[in-house]
């Protein structure tokens, strides 16, 4: 019953995935929280990536503790208004260095107690930042969340064939495990220089649309390689107060107001 309380209060549960590494999951992860939290919403943020949790260094609060309450572990808020929490085995770690060497089951153990020990409360989203790839980790995260009906999955790729063809990869995946998928992102679709605005295709433009097409899912749009979004991930800043007029602004604000609508449609 415990298992039921600690999700009961999660209105939408969102999967972040990629067939590869280094796309932009943790970035695309939280950029999607903090434009909830400007619409208003109360979000959670589940790293689920065991070897790579990058989650809590976006947003500066690396050195956090959990603390353990009578229904689980409670996750670190961020912010004054304490509208995004996080959940990651960062903070469980002794020492930030320490890397979790473990084999499958016990990365599994670890993720079905994250799905069912964390005390959320009451959140409009939970955002589950994933690992690359289509492994284990994935397997399990997928089937632990399956009773609770996720909203669907976000797709993250870059422009290259490479990438794409890893997130095929993924696609067949979600296919296969039943998970619906909301769309897909190309991430660092050209880079816009921080002097004349102009934006370069450093890798190639248009997969991940192509992709999408494809696949006959939805295409949520491109998110341009921008040094201002990297340095306020850097330093733990609101990428969305912070830089409104960038270029990747407008397309993150696009992707978040397709997931609301999306939960607009389904609710209704």
């Amino acid at each position: 019953l415990s298992e039921r309380s600690n999700l009961a209060g999660v209105q939408h549960i969102l999967l972040v995935l990629s067939g590869k590494g280094g796309v932009g999951k943790s970035t695309i992860s939280t950029q999607l929280a903090l434009a909830l939290r400007h619409s208003g919403k109360k979000v959670g943020i589940l790293d689920v990536d065991l070897c790579g949790p990058s989650i809590p260094r976006m947003f500066q609060v690396q050195d956090s503790d959990v603390h353990q309450c009578n229904s689980g572990w409670v996750p670190v808020f961020v912010g004054q208004d304490k509208n995004i929490s996080l959940m990651s085995i960062a903070f469980l770690l002794e020492k930030p260095d320490d890397a979790v060497v473990w084999r499958g089951p016990k990365k599994n153990a670890l993720i079905k107690q994250f799905v069912a020990d964390v005390a959320w409360g009451d959140l409009d989203f939970l955002i589950v930042d994933t690992p690359p790839g289509t492994s284990d980790e994935h397997i399990s995260t997928v089937e632990a969340l399956r009773p609770y009906k996720p909203l669907g999955a976000i797709l993250v790729t870059t422009p290259q064939a490479v990438s794409v063809g890893d997130v095929r990869r993924e696609l067949t995946f979600c296919k296969k495990t039943g998970l619906k998928v909301l769309g897909i992102v190309e991430n660092m679709s050209g880079f816009v220089c921080p002097h004349c605005s102009e934006c370069t295709n450093i890798f190639s433009k248009g997969g991940g649309e192509e992709l999408a097409k494809h696949a006959g899912v939805p295409f949520l749009g491109c998110v341009p390689l921008d040094p201002q979004l990297s340095q306020s991930l850097e330093e733990g800043k609101d990428f969305i107060q912070e830089f409104p007029k960038s270029a990747a602004f407008p397309a993150l604000a696009h992707i978040a107001q397709q997931v609301l609508d999306e939960t607009w449609q389904q609710s209704s």
